[in-house]
């Protein structure tokens, strides 16, 4: 259905009506379309003889400098030197969705497109769409060239290029078939910050989206969305030399058997949107262009798509948790906790198995819990032994695997250890979305890509990792002692578009392993991080040990958002975002530094009321890690003061 509505709409554009013909004459062209509010302004340039660009600029000022466009097909260079033949009228862009995962449940999407068609030397057509809103810039190619019947992508042009005082703060993209059991890359690696744009990867596959740039006083996030399984993900290139960054491709052993490693298909090539977010901090961070590019949601009974909470064992029992007793206890845990779910990890087939699953299954749902079941989505592409594994490799299998957890009573599947970026592996995630849809089952992946929209067009996707996870935490110190900051990261980068099924929240102790954060900092992560099923690391024990009004919040916690908003915040030192369900706003925030923060925070958005807060308390002797809550004055304004590498919650009525 996705590939069909792309489809669909490529035509479309290469059938614009009111096309104005460009002749050779009018080189070198320059025509731009401008955002609905005139603010921002993207300009492609055609000069004979030379190649194809874009700039972007802000309020007048240059945001990115003369970056290339085009692609290089077999049978057909779209990348040297191109002619601008036509220009379609520029087109209101207005798309109004609802989501059930995400900052924002109703989203009103308003941008202003314009298509150019341009030309090689030897007449061979592609359109460059691009789009402009209030927050940023998207772009993608259609290639519909009939005297090419098969597109086969040798490499993208595409290149984004920064003034040299510019600052970016990136993650490497692991590579290819190294780390535990040959499971990279999974987009599972600490951020490099606030370093100088033209710094090279430390990996040689490049720097993974989203991408964030600081240019003069304006903000930028890279991505990409519309990925629908006939192009392979992609990711910055590990060079960028003078501050241009170009689009970098998955490494060869991310298509397993050398085969899907890039775009290869018949008729009609439309590439996934270049995404460019772009404002201040707070637009950026605000921005919803990560689903307003995705394709329309597919049908998915509404009833089915239930976001919520869920109580986890392996987080920090690891496979000793994985037996029938344990699980049985981490229903109740989520019984008690109000949460929604029980996750059930890897090796339950042998350790439990199928019929005994059932049972829990039937135990669950008269504590109104479901279970969600983990499974290896692998072949021999990794070492990974855990099981079940081989059994969502085919169509055939999928809706057998499928129907029998349905018919158990299963509400849906953790899906981990893929393979990469290929073209090949999208096209794998999209079957299992789909067939996993059909069978009315939600879908969590782990091990993964970025989702890239994905939660738009399949409103049955929870969340996905693709994130360095509290998981890792608890393995070494040297990541739990990394962790505040790169959690101050993730609202402005991996969760800025998408859910992301980081696995928070320990108030007690990681086995072998020193907390870094506060107990307040814990708490502020349930709020801070999206995620459809928020799955909490904290086992029983530890949760009995903290406050009831603590437990309260969290059994009253909202399953999903109306609305989200940027409070304050600098990415990798302190974040402070406020989400909306119905009438209350809650609050959260997380000071990464070694230093007392204090802060003054505009209310006015959720009314003058009085407000409640939990916080840090003072540290005591065997409880370092202490809470307090008190009352916040009414009004519009707050002044907070955040501990060292800790955090708080808000709750205020509008």
């Amino acid at each position: 259905m996705v590939k069909n509505f792309i489809s669909a709409l490529a035509v479309g554009v290469m059938a614009a009506p009111g096309a104005m013909a460009l002749t050779p004459e009018s080189n070198p062209v320059k025509l731009p379309v401008s955002s609905p509010d005139g603010r921002i302004v993207a300009s492609i340039v055609a000069t004979p003889g030379k190649p194809l660009s874009y700039t972007v600029k802000r309020d007048g000022r240059p945001v990115l400098l003369p970056s290339a466009l085009g692609l290089q097909l077999q049978g057909a260079d779209l990348s040297g030197a191109l002619t601008a033949t036509a220009a379609s009228k520029t087109t209101a862009i207005s798309d109004d969705y609802r989501m059930a995962v995400g900052k924002k449940r109703d989203i009103s999407y308003r941008a202003n497109e314009k298509t150019w068609t341009v030309q090689n030397a030897q007449n061979q057509k592609m359109d460059i769409v691009f789009r402009v809103s209030n927050d940023g810039v998207a772009f993608r190619y259609v290639v519909a060239e009939p005297s090419l019947p098969r597109k086969t992508l040798v490499q993208e042009r595409t290149t984004f290029a920064f003034p040299g005082t510019a600052k970016a703060w990136l993650q490497p993209m692991s590579v290819a078939q190294t780390g535990w059991e040959r499971t990279n890359p999974s987009y599972e690696e600490h951020y490099k910050m606030d370093i100088a744009v033209g710094t090279a990867s430390p990996s040689p596959a490049g720097w993974v989206f989203p991408a964030l740039f600081k240019s003069g006083e304006t903000w930028v996030a890279l991505s990409e969305a519309g990925i629908d399984g006939t192009y392979q993900a992609s990711r910055l290139a590990p060079e960028s030399n003078d501050g241009v960054y170009s689009i970098g491709n998955p490494m060869p052993a991310e298509a397993y058997g050398g085969k899907g490693l890039l775009a290869d298909v018949k008729g009609t090539l439309t590439t996934p949107w270049r995404l460019i977010a772009l404002g201040s901090l707070a637009t950026v961070t605000d921005s919803t262009l990560g689903t307003d590019l995705a394709a329309p949601a597919i049908r998915f009974d509404e009833k089915l798509v239930k976001p919520g909470h869920a109580s986890w064992s392996w987080a920090l029992l690891k496979d000793d948790g994985t037996v029938y007793d344990v699980q049985k206890k981490f229903i109740d845990y989520a019984a008690d906790m109000h949460w929604d779910y029980t996750l059930i990890d890897a090796d339950w087939d042998q350790k439990i198995g199928y019929e005994k699953v059932k049972q829990l299954a039937d135990y669950a749902a008269t504590k109104n819990v479901g279970l969600l079941l983990w499974y290896n989505s692998s072949g021999p592409w990794n070492g990974t032994k855990y099981t079940p594994k081989g059994k969502l490799l085919t169509h055939e299998q999928r809706v057998a695997e499928f129907k029998r957890i349905r018919d158990m009573g299963i509400k849906g599947v953790k899906i981990d250890f893929f393979n990469g970026d290929s073209q090949a592996m999208m096209a794998y995630y999209v079957d299992i979305l789909n067939d996993a849809a059909a069978a009315g089952l939600l879908v969590n992946f782990h091990g993964s890509t970025l989702p890239r929209g994905w939660h738009r067009t399949w409103p049955n996707l929870m969340t996905m990792e693709s994130v360095k996870g509290f998981e890792f935490t608890s393995f070494e110190q040297k990541d739990e002692d990394a962790m505040p900051t790169h959690v101050a990261m993730l609202p402005f980068t991996r969760n800025l578009f998408d859910p992301m099924d980081f696995t928070p929240m320990v108030f007690r102790d990681i086995p072998n392993i020193k907390r870094t954060t506060s107990n307040g900092f814990e708490l502020a992560t349930s709020v801070l991080m999206l995620s459809g099923i928020q799955h909490f690391a904290e086992r029983p024990e530890g949760m009995a040990t903290a406050p009831g009004y603590v437990k309260d919040f969290l059994r009253e916690l909202p399953r999903s958002w109306d609305d989200s908003r940027y409070v304050d915040g600098y990415p990798g030192q302190y974040a402070v975002i406020a989400r909306r369900a119905g009438d209350t706003w809650y609050i959260a925030g997380i000071n990464a530094t070694e230093s007392d923060k204090t802060i003054t925070l505009d209310l006015s958005f959720a009314g003058s009321g009085a407000a409640r807060i939990i916080a840090d308390g003072e540290a005591v002797t065997g409880n370092p890690a202490s809470f307090s809550q008190r009352s916040l004055a009414a009004g519009t304004k707050a002044v907070v003061t955040i501990k060292p590498r800790g955090g708080f919650v808000i709750t205020k009525k509008q």
